[in-house]
């Protein structure tokens, strides 16, 4: 991150905890912060091991990707919330989020311990904020994932990603996958095109923002989610009629579902086992993400899952070091 980022609010002010430890300790880590380790090289931080450095908050914030109006997805996980609670005893708060660098920060600095974090903050969540994911969304069949698309609108011009060259291209923000990470190591080695000097870059923020900008002609061309855009067609937000779609990309990891690393471990478990325990049938969670055919929690490990988007941030010299 380039700048600290504070989801601070004065009703939050009860509910937050200590932030975890931040002096360096002597132990394996790999590219995680000096404040973690990794002893058992599954490149995410371990459980503390002094009981001082373990947390137990009476109440649990969660928090969900900021990807689109945070009114709908309140309401969408609710009754997942609400397993929550009964699976742990404690009270859960759903908090939303303006951007990935203030859900990261509110981890690491301990006052968010549950989240789903997207596929592009992933990385930069389990290096710098001790995120320790463990599941993610997928059908009933196992399959999972989402592809980039780069979008245009009829009459744009653009009928290929060439003709994107010399215009202007939206991106989401800097630490999404599919948003800016994927299209731009995309852009560059199948098309020889490069942000700044090839197009001019512009960043909506959001999935939701840079497909609406597409849609009512404010940008030429983006690149987004389709598991978003799948969502906002089917809730009628935007229409087929209004997008092209000139570019997809291979199948992505979703978001990944997880908790900061310092709660204790009971706790830890008491949420795993209820992601794995929540059943789906006619919640309001399946209501909205069964619009892209998610019915499931999937059991999934970030060594493993998300080595094509380290692959990819290799591929864009991203640094997950902590400023």
């Amino acid at each position: 991150m380039k700048k600290a980022f504070f989801l601070g609010a004065a009703a939050l002010a009860a509910m937050t905890v200590a932030a975890v430890p931040v002096a360096a300790q002597d132990c394996p880590r790999g590219d995680l912060d000096d404040r973690y380790c990794d002893a058992d090289g599954d490149l995410i931080a371990d459980i503390p091991n002094d009981p001082a450095d373990l947390v137990d908050p009476d109440t649990l914030i969660f928090a969900y990707t900021p990807v689109e109006d945070p009114a709908v997805y309140e309401t969408a996980w609710a009754d997942f919330l609400a397993h929550l609670e009964e699976a742990t005893g404690k009270d859960v708060v759903f908090f939303p989020v303006q951007n990935n660098a203030a859900q990261i920060e509110a981890m690491r600095s301990g006052r968010l311990h549950i989240a789903g974090f997207n596929t592009g903050s992933n990385p930069l969540a389990v290096n710098c904020a001790g995120f320790r994911p463990f599941t993610i969304m997928a059908a009933e069949d196992g399959s999972f994932g989402y592809e980039m698309e780069i979008l245009t609108h009829p009459g744009s011009g653009i009928e290929s990603v060439e003709d994107i060259r010399g215009g202007q291209m939206a991106f989401t923000s800097e630490t999404s996958n599919s948003g800016f990470k994927a299209p731009s190591a995309i852009l560059a080695s199948e098309f020889g095109m490069t942000a700044g000097e090839d197009f001019e870059p512009v960043f909506s923020g959001k999935h939701d923002n840079s497909i609406l900008g597409v849609a009512n002609q404010d940008y030429s061309a983006a690149a987004i989610a389709n598991s978003v855009l799948g969502r906002m067609l089917e809730r009628d937000v935007v229409s087929e009629d209004q997008l092209v779609s000139i570019y997809k990309s291979q199948t992505f990891p979703t978001t990944g579902y997880g908790t900061a690393h310092n709660l204790t471990p009971e706790l830890q478990k008491n949420i795993r086992d209820a992601f794995f325990s929540f059943e789906w049938e006619g919640t309001s969670l399946e209501e909205e993400f069964g619009k892209n055919g998610e019915a499931q929690f999937l059991e999934m490990t970030y060594q493993d899952f998300w080595s094509v988007i380290r692959t990819i941030d290799a591929a864009n010299n991203v640094s997950y070091a902590c400023s």
